[in-house]
């Protein structure tokens, strides 16, 4: 994903929000459904490892 596929999200709609399911890679079971803001996101993709943004903490969290 680049930068001009990110502006296409609905960012608006979910209250600067999207859901961001994880899957199992093998059986595409569903392990959990955080959220993720622009910022999430964004370091998702550079670093390689899942970011969500916490709502009740109102900060980032990665992943394991």
């Amino acid at each position: 994903m680049n930068h001009l596929n990110l502006a296409r999200l609905d960012w608006d709609k979910g209250g600067g929000l999207l859901p961001a399911i994880v899957q199992h890679a093998v059986d595409g079971r569903v392990l959990m459904l955080g959220y993720m803001n622009e910022a999430a996101l964004r370091r998702t993709l550079s670093d390689g490892r899942v970011t969500f943004f916490s709502r009740s903490r109102n900060q980032l969290w990665t992943k394991g």
